[in-house]
């Protein structure tokens, strides 16, 4: 369909001019001319895309000279375009951290979508969910224009439950008059150890005090975030400063991204993918970031183009750990996660149902879990999705109904899973199911396996 191969060059000669060249998804020039029946469009950030009768970008128009750039006498390894900036303390946001003493590769990328065909443990499936006994459980939108994502109950709650009182913590010190800066290292100190303090945005709030609070049950000690010396102390221990640089590559900007993610079902099954919508998007939850944020600290950069460096925060090592039992604590919004003697080894936070269709009380057991699964609309078993009424097939993505993990429970309908907008986690409403950031649900899951206890306490 997509016509006969030629070199390189005679298809960049029909297709471009000499100062630009055509991209593939995967960062290679493209090796074969398109078809002329291919499209010619326009993505959201106003760059020429080639898109097949399916829907999928085959090659992007992109500036040559960028591309060229990464090659030839230019080129420089990538630890020496780490560049140390002087005179700044090291919680200033114009502060960067020398190189490396190695080159950071894949250590960069974290527990979320650029990783979900790594090697996982067992009892965890990699495959579309099944419609069967899975169309039920799997949540939908809440269609009233809500921000939720997340499942109701078949047949409510029972009103009778026993009331089960979660853990009571020592509760943290208040943050002070803290810069920015500061509050991020706090933050990706607490992202380090585990004790998640949701997107890192350098702004206090409730899902800070939350995780400061578990890593002190966690950990036995006492942690004064307004020390900003012993933050600091604590990060150089834990991988290093809180700031670090990377290099934007021609994989990162050439996607493949979606202009846009509807509301529709319909409209939402018609795409190859549900992945992110741009290069920001895709950044900020690689390096657990707010994306507004993100922006803020690189003002002026244009996420588009490969070669361009940029700060973000280093999340460094992921936490690993088996994890014996959960608790989802709707009272706390936090879902707190024990090793088998007993030990708070990594906590989240988190969106765990409403006073209209609250979670359940009680023990349920992991029954499976599944990464970057698929989603299936059925109007017979799910609610009614504007005029759907049809079963409708949904294609795995960051961005769709569940996010990149679904950890089933024992119980129908519920599940913990991520969703398409980190920044409102533990800050809204579920309808019953657990909601986690995409990363913090992917690093759960990652520790657990099926038969682990899930309990929810108020």
């Amino acid at each position: 369909m997509l016509g006969i191969a030629v070199t390189p060059a005679v298809a960049q000669q029909r297709y471009s001019s000499p100062d630009t060249v055509l991209i593939t998804p995967n960062g290679d020039i493209l090796d074969y001319v398109p078809d002329d029946r291919m499209r010619v469009m326009r993505d959201n950030r106003g760059r020429t895309v080639y898109v097949d009768d399916w829907g999928n970008v085959v090659a992007t128009v992109m500036p040559a000279d960028r591309y060229f750039a990464r090659g030839g006498d230019d080129y420089r390894p990538r630890r020496d375009r780490y560049r140390e900036v002087r005179g700044y303390p090291e919680t200033s946001p114009d502060y960067f951290p020398p190189a490396p003493e190695s080159d950071y590769g894949d250590e960069l990328t974290t527990s979320s979508v650029p990783e979900m065909r790594e090697a996982l443990p067992g009892d965890i499936e990699r495959q579309t969910l099944p419609d069967a006994d899975f169309g039920g459980s799997q949540p939908l939108p809440d269609f009233n224009g809500n921000d939720d994502n997340a499942a109701l109950p078949e047949n409510g709650v029972d009103p009778n439950a026993e009331f089960v009182p979660g853990p009571k913590f020592v509760p943290a010190t208040a943050l002070g008059k803290l810069s920015s800066a500061e509050i991020t290292a706090l933050q990706v100190f607490l992202d380090r150890e585990g004790y998640s303090p949701g997107v890192i945005d350098g702004k206090k709030g409730s899902n800070v005090t939350k995780a400061i609070e578990a890593w002190q049950n966690g950990t036995g000690e006492t942690l004064d975030p307004n020390n900003a010396d012993d933050i600091l102390e604590r990060l150089r221990l834990s991988g290093g400063m809180a700031f670090t640089t990377y290099e934007i590559t021609a994989v990162d900007a050439a996607g493949p991204y979606v202009a846009s993610i509807p509301n529709d079902y319909a409209e939402k099954a018609a795409l190859p993918h549900l992945s992110y919508t741009s290069t920001i998007e895709m950044l900020a939850e690689k390096f657990h970031m707010d994306e507004a944020y993100l922006k803020d600290i690189n003002p002026g950069v244009d996420f588009t183009i490969p070669g361009t460096i940029i700060k973000v925060v280093d999340t460094g090592e992921k936490k690993t750990g088996k994890v014996a039992k959960i608790l989802a604590d709707k009272g706390r919004k936090q879902v707190l996660a024990y090793d088998e003697n007993g030990t708070l080894i990594a906590a989240y936070p988190a969106s765990i149902g409403s006073a209209d269709t609250p979670s359940p009380s009680g023990l349920v057991t992991v029954e499976r879990i599944a990464l970057n699964p698929g989603y299936t609309y059925n109007p017979k078993i799910n609610f009614q999705q504007g005029a759907n009424n049809k079963v409708l097939t949904l294609q795995p993505g960051p961005n769709g109904p569940v996010g990149t993990v679904w950890i089933a429970l024992s119980k129908p309908t519920y599940g913990i899973h991520g969703t398409p907008e980190p920044s409102k986690i533990g800050k809204t409403q579920s309808h019953g199911c657990i909601r986690l950031t995409n990363w913090d649900a992917t690093e759960l899951a990652k520790m657990t396996s099926a038969g682990v206890t899930v309990e929810f306490v108020d």
